[in-house]
């Protein structure tokens, strides 16, 4: 018997329980629409932090310093470390939570005291006015550069240049206004950026709390990451005063991570699949014995036991198959509620449909293989005779 006559077979005879087939797929829908939902999730959020990391620089290494001690870095060792062909920038920052006063309004935020460089090493943007200058810097302007927040916080609006703002008593003026942060990493919008000699002499401390080097390019840097450490070392004169966070050493950890979530969840959820096979295997078998004179009738005018096995088992896949496909569908439409609730682009890749479908195959066979071995193995007498 030809396959295309199997199939057509196939489709007549699930046609003709409509609802206890779609009921006996239920359960591979539920499979799929768990597994490929939550791997999609999955791959969707990694995604998304990846572009956030890497959106920080690539090439960016963050040191955070936790001597307990007076380390003394100053921006003449920046000047240093920038020496070697490896690395495109360095620079260091203090900052420190305080309150900050405008108009009527006193909000708390954290407030930076940089260079110039520090917008270029640490990529941000400034969406009105400009940032702190070598002459703010030089000349200890009290010059201010403020988040988006801190703006419409403290002004109502964001076109706030000009304005005025309160720290700590020091009346400084508003000449910039970062960009608004789309991520959840480095998010500037509730900070108040003003010149580092400025922000030393306000907190009387001199001290960088934070230091940022750049690469000169991706590929450069673990060599930029040993060039610091070793620079540190020297400098302050152990290894246990400061930590280095090396941006694509994240997203590789993070990777790592997320990929065991992915087997793990996606190893879960396929336990629903396991049990629509059962169910899959329970409904062929009654269809077996509903359907033994049939067999008998076939096998009485000649089909082969190939023919019965074959025809048993696209039914049985051609349920699975079908699942398959209605569950991915209910996972697009999952997929576009809760990328909007979430505010995270999702897609569903070709390889999780494919992984989705031909698990869905593998368990119609799996599962469809024994009542159709049953039904290939019954004999057209025995047949004939059951009522």
């Amino acid at each position: 018997m030809k396959f295309s006559q199997a199939l057509k077979m196939a489709m007549v005879a699930l046609k003709g329980n409509k609802m206890r087939s779609f009921l006996t797929m239920l359960g591979i829908i539920i499979g799929v629409l768990a597994v490929t939902l939550l791997i999609s999730v999955v791959q969707g959020a990694t995604g998304e932090i990846t572009g956030q990391i890497e959106g920080l620089g690539s090439n960016l290494l963050q040191v955070s310093m936790m001597s307990p001690t007076d380390t003394y870095l100053t921006t003449e060792d920046m000047r240093e470390l920038e020496k070697s062909e490896f690395i495109q920038g360095a620079t260091g920052i203090v900052s420190k939570g305080a309150d900050v006063k405008g108009g009527t309004e006193t909000e708390s935020y954290t407030v930076e005291g940089v260079e110039n460089r520090y917008q270029v090493i640490t990529g941000q943007v400034i969406s009105l006015g400009h940032f702190i200058t070598d002459i703010d810097v030089a000349e200890h302007t009290y010059n201010a550069v403020v988040g988006t927040n801190v703006a419409t916080d403290l002004f109502g609006i964001e076109d706030c240049i000009g304005n005025e703002i309160d720290i700590m008593g020091y009346d400084f003026t508003i000449i910039g206004v970062l960009e608004e942060s789309d991520t959840m990493l480095a998010n500037k919008d509730d900070t108040v950026i003003i010149p580092l000699i400025t922000a030393q002499r306000l907190f009387d401390d001199k001290e960088f709390g934070t230091l940022y080097v750049s690469a000169t390019t991706k590929e450069n840097v673990d060599i930029a990451e040993e060039i610091t450490d070793d620079f540190l070392i020297k400098e302050l004169g152990d290894d246990e005063g400061y930590r280095i966070i090396n941006q694509n050493m994240i997203i590789d950890v993070m990777n790592e991570v997320m990929s065991i979530m992915t087997i793990l969840l996606s190893g879960i959820a396929a336990i629903s699949l396991l049990v629509g096979g059962i169910g899959i295997m329970n409904i062929m078998l009654v269809s077996v014995t509903e359907r033994t004179r049939e067999i008998g009738v076939r096998k009485a005018i000649g089909a082969q036991k190939s023919d019965i096995l074959t025809q048993f088992l696209i039914e049985a896949v051609v349920l699975c198959v079908l699942g398959g496909l209605i569950g991915i569908g209910l996972s697009y439409i999952g997929l576009e509620v809760i990328g909007l609730a979430m505010g995270i682009s999702m897609s569903m890749s070709a390889s999780t449909i494919l992984l989705s479908v031909g698990f869905s195959a593998l368990i119609g066979v799996v599962f469809g293989i024994y009542p159709a071995n049953k039904a290939a193995n019954l004999r057209p007498i025995d047949a004939l005779r059951y009522e």
